[in-house]
């Protein structure tokens, strides 16, 4: 359209014709194209309170900052009896605490000192239950470490969880985090999912919507801290619709 009004305009000027413009023309559309198109970080600021919330593909136990890890209400440690080899927090035990049961035991024995437990069951390992939504913070690496109960232990140590328990769990963490965290990055993995059998109901897609709700109402309230960050497996991140969770998070603005 450009070129044909400089052609009525100005006749006798050719210096935008030829194959030279068409090659231009084609480059142009090309960058714009990959400018447009190449993925960019799912990231979206916030004003009131001022936060932010990232999705970033990659290994929650390579992060620097806060960690949140889900565990069950009593608070078990050992693999892989009770504990999954695979899961993350058997991950956590061997790559976190050195394969070391007795340390990181007695750094939750210190965290959960002074909480009310809420029960006991029978089953093997740890029997003294706190309940959904307890959390023990633990001092690891200059950080904390949130060890997040939203799972249950049956007598036989199958792990389960409720959709309900899952946001009051997320509930009790924003205030945790929001206590102790001192505003500082907290980085949460896709949660629902493993032991928790929660991945027909909550899929990596909408559990990242979950956590990012709760995260947002609690802060209308309050800030919670700086950045939340949730780290998706590679695996799970390739699956992610990530034009609609952008839009979901730009929709979450205060107006």
């Amino acid at each position: 359209m450009l070129l044909q009004s400089i052609n009525v305009i100005l006749p006798d000027v050719h210096f935008f014709q030829g194959w030279l413009t068409l090659v231009g023309m084609l480059l142009s559309a090309i960058v714009g194209g990959l400018a447009v198109s190449w993925p960019r970080p799912i990231m979206q600021e916030y004003n009131a309170p001022r936060t932010r919330i990232g999705i970033f593909k990659g290994d929650l136990l390579d992060q620097d900052d806060h960690l949140v890890i889900g565990t069950s209400d009593t608070f078990d440690t050992e693999p892989p009896t009770i504990i999954a080899e695979g899961s993350l927090q058997a991950q956590v035990l061997d790559r976190l605490f050195g394969r070391d049961v007795q340390e990181l035991d007695r750094h939750l024995t210190d965290a959960l000192s002074g909480k009310l437990s809420v029960g006991s069951i029978t089953k093997p390992g740890k029997t003294v239950k706190y309940g959904i939504g307890a959390i023990a913070s633990v001092k690891q690496a200059g950080r904390l470490i949130f060890f997040l109960a939203y799972t249950e232990f049956n007598n036989n140590n199958v792990a389960s969880c409720t959709v309900d328990g899952l946001w009051k769990s997320l509930g009790a963490l924003w205030e945790e985090v929001c206590n102790r965290g001192n505003g500082r990055t907290v980085c949460i993995p896709v949660i629902g999912g493993g032991q928790a059998r929660l991945s027909n109901v909550l899929p990596a897609q909408d559990s990242i919507r979950f956590i990012v709700l709760s995260f947002i109402l609690a802060s209308r309230g309050k800030k919670i801290c700086d950045e939340l960050r949730i780290i998706v497996a590679p695996n799970d991140y390739k699956k992610l619709d990530r034009l609609e969770i952008q839009s979901f998070l730009a929709s979450l603005r205060a107006s």
